[in-house]
């Protein structure tokens, strides 16, 4: 048991557009870590930090340029990185992350069309060397995502965005899985709770046994 508060921590992070089903689980797979032995942190961007939850409301619900909402995306990134994320896991403490760096290529790079190209520019000066060790991408067609999200609560600036702009989004995330199979799976938000769990279970197992 020891070794599991020796060794460096396991990074997961969680992604998918609003209404996909995130925060459905994330509470779930906190409480499966610990009752597998792991300390857990979880944690959230944008936020994350005093000074990134000052940023997140922003961006959620300033107009501003394209080139400050993802300069200010990854200004709090850097200091959620620095002062919460990495010293957990030197810890041996499990990161749970609802986004990440994943979430600005899809809503950025994708969604408002900045490109890849940028986004990779400022990921590799504010992070270089700390990916997630797995994400899970729930994923459901955007209209489905708007009807719960309807259900829900008041939209935010991004939320109120049409639906091409969330089509682009998804089309981004789908990249980001194709081109790391390895660290990112992808969930079929749409179906019944607990058949989503199940997939969950089999693949939290998985990386379990991996960090033994």
């Amino acid at each position: 048991m020891s070794e599991l508060h020796t060794a460096r921590g396991r990074f997961i992070t969680l992604e998918g557009v609003d209404g996909a089903g995130k925060s459905t689980h994330a509470g779930w797979l906190v409480d499966a870590l610990r009752a597998a032995g792991h300390t857990v942190l979880a944690t959230r961007e944008p936020g994350g930090t005093p000074l990134g939850e000052r940023l997140r409301e922003l961006v959620l619900h300033e107009p501003m340029q394209l080139e400050t909402e993802t300069l200010l995306m990854f200004a709090g990134r850097c200091e959620h990185v620095r002062t919460v994320i990495e010293p957990a896991l030197a810890r041996g403490t499990w990161v749970v992350c609802d986004r990440y760096t994943d979430a600005t290529y899809a809503y950025q790079g994708g969604g408002r069309e900045l490109g890849v190209a940028r986004v990779a520019a400022l990921e590799q000066w504010m992070q270089p060397g700390l990916q997630p060790d797995r994400t899970w991408l729930f994923d459901v067609p955007p209209e489905v995502a708007r009807q719960r999200l309807a259900a829900s609560r008041d939209p935010d600036r991004f939320e109120r965005e049409a639906q091409a702009f969330f089509e682009r989004v998804r089309a981004a995330y789908h990249e980001r899985a194709l081109a790391h199979p390895q660290r990112v799976r992808v969930i079929d938000g749409s179906r019944p709770v607990e058949q989503v769990r199940a997939q969950l279970q089999a693949e939290l197992d998985d990386l379990l046994e991996q960090a033994r």
